[in-house]
C-alpha cells in the first residue's frame, strides 16, 4: 500500500493555501466601477470604452479560475480515456500502471463539481465569460439569435451535466471493478471492466467533442471549427500522458512499483511525443485552413490572438511542437526518467498556455496579464488535484493483484 509522502502533502497543501489567497486577492483588486477605473487613469477614454474594458477587467479573475478549473478536470478525463482505452484494447503492457491511473481520476469528482459551479455563476451572470448569456448582447447579434436553439443557460448546464455524470458514472463503476478483480475467483470484474470501458468511448468521443463546443468554442459565440473537438482532446490527452508519466516516476523514486521499467516509460514517452505531434497536425491544419481561406469572420479568431497574445501563441508551438520533436524524437532518450520527466512537465506548462489562448482572448481581450489571479488560479487546483490523486492512491494497493495480464505487464519489454 502507498503511504502518502508528507513532503508532497505539505507542498499541495501550501499550494492551496497560498493560491486561494492569491484568488482572492485578484477578485478584491479588480475594479468595481468606471469610477474606479477614471481613478485608475483611464479618464480620457470615452463612456462607452470604459465600460467595455471594466467588462473586461471585472471577467479576468472569472477567467484565470475558469482556465485552471478546466485545464486540472480535463487532465483527469484525459486519463480516464486513456483508461478505457487500454481497457477496451486489453493492452498487455498497461495494467500495471491501472491503479496509477485510477488514482488521477480521484480528482474527476471533485474537479467536475467545482467546474459546474463555475458553469452555474456564469449561467446567474455572475460574470461575462460567455457573452451569448447575455439578452442585451444577443437582441442585437443576429449570427448569436441563430445559435439560441442550442446556445442557451438551461440546455447548457443540463448538456454540462449529463458530460459530468457520465464520465464520473464510468470511473466509479470501473474503480470498483478494478477492486473486486483483486479478490474475484475468475475474471468476471475485468470482463465487466471491457464492456463498460468499450461502451464508455463511444460516449466519451461524443460528449467530448460537444463539451468542446459548449465551454470552449462557445465564449467565441461568433466562430467555429470542425475539427476543434479533436484538436481538444489532443491537447488534453497529450497533458494526460504527461501527468500519468510524472506520478509515476515520483512513486517509482519512491520505491514503489517495482515492476515498471523503462520499456513502460518508452511506451509512454512514445505516446507523449506522438500526441504532441498529433496535436501541431491538428492545429497547424485548422490555421492554415482559415489562413487560405481568409473570411473576415473566421480569420479574426486567429488575428485577435496573434495580435495581442502573441507570446502565448509562440511559446506554445516551440514548447508543444519544437521541443518533443527535437528531444523525444531519440528512442534512448525516452528511456531517461529525467528526461521525459522534464519533458512531461514543460508541455504541460505549454498545454495550459493552450488553455489560456483559448479562453483569454475572447473573455478579456487586450486587457490580459500573467497576475495574482492568474497564479493563485494555477497554484489552487494543482495542490487539490496533486492532493486528491496521492491520497486516492493510498486507498487500494499501486497494481492490481488478479488482473489476467498482469503477467504480461510486469515482464514488458520494448
Amino acid at each position: 500500500m502507498y503511504s502518502f509522502s508528507s513532503k508532497i502533502k505539505l507542498t499541495a497543501l501550501i499550494s492551496m493555501i497560498v493560491g486561494l489567497i492569491a484568488i482572492i486577492y485578484g477578485f478584491i483588486a479588480t475594479p468595481s466601477s468606471v469610477a474606479d477605473l477614471q481613478h485608475g487613469g483611464e479618464a480620457a477614454h470615452d463612456p462607452a470604452h470604459l465600460e467595455h474594458v471594466l467588462h473586461l477587467l471585472q471577467n479576468k479573475p472569472w477567467a484565470a479560475l475558469y482556465v485552471a478549473a478546466l485545464f486540472f478536470l480535463l487532465i483527469s478525463l484525459g486519463v480516464l480515456a486513456f483508461y478505457a482505452i487500454n481497457r477496451a484494447a486489453q493492452a498487455g503492457w498497461a495494467p500495471i500502471l491501472f491503479r496509477v491511473m485510477e488514482g488521477i481520476t480521484g480528482y474527476l469528482p471533485v474537479g467536475a463539481a467545482i467546474f459546474f459551479l463555475l458553469l452555474v455563476c456564469a449561467g446567474l451572470h455572475l460574470n461575462h465569460l460567455f457573452i451569448w448569456m447575455d439578452p442585451q448582447v444577443v437582441a442585437h447579434d443576429t449570427i448569436i439569435q441563430g445559435k439560441t436553439g442550442y446556445l442557451n443557460v438551461p440546455m447548457f448546464l443540463v448538456r454540462a451535466a449529463v458530460y459530468l455524470l457520465g464520465w464520473i458514472a464510468y470511473r466509479q463503476i470501473t474503480r470498483k471493478l478494478s477492486l473486486k478483480q483483486d479478490v474475484a475467483s475468475d475474471n468476471a470484474p475485468f470482463i465487466k471492466a471491457f464492456k463498460w470501458s468499450a461502451g464508455f468511448l463511444v460516449f466519451f468521443l461524443v460528449s467530448e467533442s460537444m463539451m468542446s463546443w459548449d465551454w470552449i468554442m462557445s465564449v467565441d459565440p461568433h466562430w467555429f471549427s470542425t475539427l476543434f473537438g479533436w484538436y481538444v482532446f489532443g491537447s488534453f490527452i497529450t497533458c494526460a500522458i504527461a501527468t500519468i508519466i510524472l506520478v509515476t516516476i515520483t512513486l517509482k523514486a519512491q520505491g514503489y512499483l517495482e515492476h515498471v521499467n523503462d520499456s513502460h516509460l518508452h511506451d509512454l514517452a512514445k505516446y507523449l511525443f506522438g500526441f504532441s505531434i498529433f496535436w501541431t497536425y491538428l492545429w497547424f491544419s485548422q490555421y492554415l485552413l482559415y489562413w487560405y481561406s481568409n473570411i473576415p469572420e473566421e480569420v479574426t479568431y486567429f488575428v485577435t490572438r496573434l495580435e495581442h497574445f502573441e507570446p502565448i501563441v509562440l511559446g506554445m508551438l516551440a514548447i508543444n511542437f519544437l521541443l518533443p520533436l527535437l528531444i523525444l524524437v531519440d528512442s534512448d532518450i525516452k528511456r531517461r526518467p529525467w528526461v521525459v520527466g522534464t519533458m512531461a512537465v514543460v508541455i504541460l506548462i505549454g498545454h495550459y498556455l493552450d488553455f489560456f489562448n483559448m479562453i483569454m482572448p475572447a473573455t478579456v481581450g487586450d486587457q490580459w496579464s500573467i497576475g495574482a489571479a492568474e497564479i493563485g488560479s494555477l497554484l489552487f487546483f494543482f495542490g487539490l488535484f496533486t492532493y486528491i490523486t496521492f491520497y486516492t492512491l493510498t486507498k487500494a494497493p499501486l497494481v492490481e493483484k488478479r488482473h489476467p495480464l498482469m503477467g504480461e505487464s510486469e515482464h514488458f519489454h520494448y
